[in-house]
């Protein structure tokens, strides 16, 4: 029998199972499900474990939360999934950070033991938003609040201050509690982000939650994965099937009077590369999906090609001394230059020394130098986008009587290869 009250559903089964006598809560777990590579973003479940809650229902609320999440892609860039626990003190099971994998989440939610004890809500509502709102990533937060709603105690200020750094509260309770608190608790819309369900039939509510989290976290964005002077890889998260719709792709370049370029790309698409662009030059480019079945925003992104030359493409050596030589390298590219390196030793078996330098400088003065040595000059950048970029010259100090040999080559690259970006 279904009553509607307060926009929640409320769900009583015809008979109740006995309460279990075991203190921890063993949930068995069907075959898993289509995987949803569709979102990003956080979630952190916030689980009623206070002695009000029999084990039956603890374990019944495990059983659903572990269903509730398998489909999920899990890690970073995809969904993250922490679990606290409710009770006298709260007791953080796992963190966001934990699991990145379904098998490894599934293990950890079946490990979950019931803690009993008081329903010191506010405590884990504290810890919660520490977690929520100290993380660096700029994703969609999710606060799911599973609880019998008995008791909750004066969670207004907390689950207030967590609304206004973002957070969507949902909650499921199984009918016994305070619906007026949970009622101000939980983010609008009522009607898909508040459930208050018998415990035996909490099944029936698993589609509509998880497609109301899937709405909040959500990935659609179109991201540039790969860039060169001529292409771009462009990417984003599928949200179409083949039998269920296409993309509309359009792109052009911001700075030329050049047409339109227009493609279709079928439902199964997850990424696309873009050739023939020109260097150095502002595209934009937008993704449209199309279907019969509802619309979906139009993704959209810009992007700057890199340089047809990528610096040093150029390395000059002068105003050689007996001790010292003035490198300069060229083109500056600050915008696209993270740093310099420049790396000089006397040839052949003298020590390596090295200096490094903000992108935005092209030159420098190498001191402390052998008379009349010949020394190997090696100019390194360590571009924006990860890939560095080197070039070589032969320089000789002056030995005190004789003007210093230069021997510049230009345009000689000796090493380019693709590095991933480290901090300093």
């Amino acid at each position: 029998m279904r009553t509607f009250l307060l926009h929640c559903v409320f769900l009583w089964a015809t008979s109740r199972r006995s309460s279990s006598s075991s203190s921890s809560a063993q949930v068995s777990v069907p075959a898993a499900a289509t995987v949803l590579t569709c979102c990003e973003g956080d979630i952190v479940l916030l689980l009623d474990s206070s002695g009000s809650l029999a084990n039956y229902e603890f374990s019944r609320l495990l059983r659903f939360t572990a269903e509730l999440l398998r489909p999920f892609s899990l890690g970073r860039g995809h969904v993250r999934v922490s679990l606290l626990q409710v009770g006298t003190s709260p007791k953080l099971e796992f963190g966001l950070n934990v699991h990145n994998d379904q098998e490894s989440l599934q293990k950890a939610v079946r490990r979950v033991q019931h803690l009993q004890g008081d329903t010191n809500t506010v405590a884990a509502l504290r810890v919660a938003r520490q977690l929520l709102t100290e993380a660096e990533e700029d994703v969609p937060k999710v606060l799911l609040w599973l609880t019998d709603g008995v008791q909750p105690g004066d969670v207004d200020g907390p689950i207030k201050e967590l609304k206004a750094r973002g957070v969507s509260v949902l909650i499921v309770s199984t009918v016994h509690g305070n619906y007026q608190v949970l009622q101000r608790a939980v983010t609008p819309p009522l009607e898909s982000h508040l459930y208050a369900v018998d415990i035996d039939d909490v099944d029936i509510i698993t589609e509509d939650l998880r497609n109301a989290i899937i709405k909040i976290i959500r990935a659609e964005r179109l991201d540039v994965v790969h860039l060169t002077s001529h292409s771009a890889v462009l990417q984003w998260r599928p949200i179409l099937r083949t039998d269920s719709g296409y993309y509309e792709l359009q792109y052009n370049s911001m700075s030329t009077t050049d047409p339109e370029s227009r493609r279709t790309l079928s439902g199964d698409s997850s990424s696309v590369e873009l050739i023939n662009l020109q260097p150095d030059t502002t595209y934009t480019a937008s993704l449209r999906p199309e279907s019969n079945q509802r619309l979906f925003n139009t993704l959209s992104v810009s992007f700057l090609t890199l340089p047809g030359v990528l610096s040093p493409a150029v390395v000059v050596v002068s105003d050689s001394g007996p001790h010292q030589i003035h490198v300069s390298w060229g083109p500056l590219q600050p915008t696209r230059v993270r740093r310099y390196t420049v790396e000089y030793g006397a040839i052949p078996s003298g020590d390596v020394r090295k200096v490094s330098l903000d992108g935005r400088v092209n030159s420098t003065l190498l001191t402390g130098l052998k008379q009349g040595s010949q020394y190997l000059v090696t100019v390194s950048a360590l571009h924006m986008d990860g890939k560095e970029v080197a070039m070589s010259v032969k320089a000789c100090t002056q030995d005190g009587t004789e003007e210093a040999s230069l021997d510049t080559f230009k345009g000689h690259l000796t090493a380019v290869k693709r590095i991933q970006f480290l901090p300093e």
